[in-house]
C-alpha cells in the first residue's frame, strides 16, 4: 500500500513537471527579446524620420551605418559611442555599427536577438484551431472587438492582417499574447489597440513575415518583431517597440518603450 502511494505521488509529480515544462516553452511564456529589449527601435538596414517624431528611448541601426539614419539631425557625443537628437527624448540615443567600440559588438548581439525572438515567437504551438485564420484576419468589431476581445494565447493567421476597428486584449499583468502571421499587418487610421484588466503592452507579440502599416492617428500597443518593415503613418502612435530586419519609416510618428524586464 505504502508502494502505491509513492508510485502515485511520483506520477502526479511528474505529470506537474511536463506541465511545467511545456508552460516554460509553450503559447504562455513572454517571447524573449534579449538585449534588443533595450531598444525601441531596432532595424538592420535603416531608421528614418519626418520631424518632427517623438521617441523616447533608445534606437539602433546594424549592420548598416549611422547614416541609414535620416531625418534626425543627429548630434556625436564627444565619446563617439552615440549620438544625440531633438526627436529623441528623455534619455533616448542612437546607436550604430560603426560607432566607437564596444557599441558595434553590442549591436551585434542586439540584432543576433530580435532574429531569435522572431523565430521564437513563429514557432509557438497554437493549441486552439478555433484561433487560426479568425475573421479571414480581420481584427476589430466582430473578432476582438469590446464584446469578443482577445483572450491569452496565441492566435495564427496565414493571410494578412488588418486591424479594421479597435481591438481589445483582455488579460492581466502576466498574459501572453502572441499573433502570428505569414502576411502582412495593417492598421486602419484613428483606430486603437486597447488593452483591459491589466493586460500589458510588453506581453502583446506581433509576429509579421511581411511589413507593417500603422495608418494616419491609429495607435498601436505590443512588441513588434518583424520580418521585413514597418511605417507608422501621420500622428500614428506605438506604446512598444520596433524590432524589424529591414527599416522602420516614421511620419511625425510618436513612440514609447515599455519598462525593461
Amino acid at each position: 500500500m505504502m508502494f502505491s502511494s509513492n508510485a502515485s505521488r511520483f506520477v502526479l509529480a511528474l505529470a506537474a513537471a511536463c506541465n511545467a515544462v511545456t508552460s516554460a516553452t509553450g503559447e504562455n511564456q513572454q517571447v524573449n527579446l534579449g538585449t534588443a529589449e533595450s531598444y525601441v527601435i531596432l532595424t538592420k538596414t535603416g531608421i528614418s524620420t519626418v520631424p518632427d517624431s517623438v521617441i523616447t528611448g533608445d534606437i539602433g541601426v546594424s549592420p548598416i551605418a549611422a547614416t541609414a539614419m535620416t531625418g534626425f539631425g543627429l548630434i556625436m557625443d564627444s565619446g563617439g559611442e552615440f549620438s544625440t537628437s531633438s526627436q529623441l527624448h528623455g534619455t533616448g540615443k542612437a546607436f550604430a555599427s560603426d560607432y566607437a567600440a564596444p557599441i558595434g559588438t553590442q549591436l551585434t548581439t542586439a540584432v543576433s536577438d530580435m532574429e531569435a525572438a522572431y523565430t521564437d515567437a513563429a514557432g509557438r504551438p497554437n493549441t486552439d484551431a478555433a484561433r487560426t485564420n479568425i475573421g479571414a484576419g480581420i481584427l476589430g468589431g466582430v473578432f476582438g472587438g469590446e464584446t469578443d476581445r482577445l483572450t491569452p494565447g496565441v492566435y495564427t493567421f496565414t493571410t494578412d492582417v488588418s486591424i479594421a476597428s479597435n481591438i481589445y486584449f483582455d488579460g492581466n499583468a502576466t498574459d501572453v499574447f502572441i499573433i502570428q502571421m505569414t502576411g502582412n499587418l495593417a492598421q486602419t487610421a484613428n483606430t486603437n489597440v486597447i488593452l483591459s484588466n491589466g493586460a500589458l503592452a510588453e506581453n502583446v507579440f506581433w509576429q509579421v513575415a511581411g511589413k507593417v502599416v500603422v495608418g494616419a492617428g491609429a495607435n498601436l500597443q505590443g512588441i513588434l518583431l518583424v520580418k521585413t518593415d514597418a511605417t507608422f503613418q501621420t500622428e500614428s502612435i506605438l506604446y512598444g517597440r520596433v524590432l524589424a530586419q529591414t527599416a522602420c519609416t516614421l511620419q511625425v510618428a510618436t513612440m514609447t518603450g515599455p519598462p525593461l524586464n
